[in-house]
């Protein structure tokens, strides 16, 4: 028997990005993987936690996460 179609949550996107209960999207800081040696430490520990999305980039990700808002 087969699976009904429906609309499913882009994986890719669910493991990037959070959305808060107000309804903003939160992504991880870019450039923490590798060649860390020629960043300075302040600058490293800036890159962690999480920061949100700029506003004209939501809607699009929110089209991905549909069961999260």
């Amino acid at each position: 028997m087969r699976r009904p179609k429906g609309i499913k949550t882009k994986k890719s996107a669910a493991k990037r990005f959070k959305i808060t209960a107000t309804g903003k999207v939160l992504r991880p800081s870019a450039g923490k993987r590798h060649l860390l040696q020629t960043k300075n430490p302040k600058r490293r520990r800036n890159l962690r936690g999480t920061s949100t999305v700029h506003p004209t980039d939501e809607y699009r990700i929110k089209q991905g996460l549909p069961f999260s808002h």
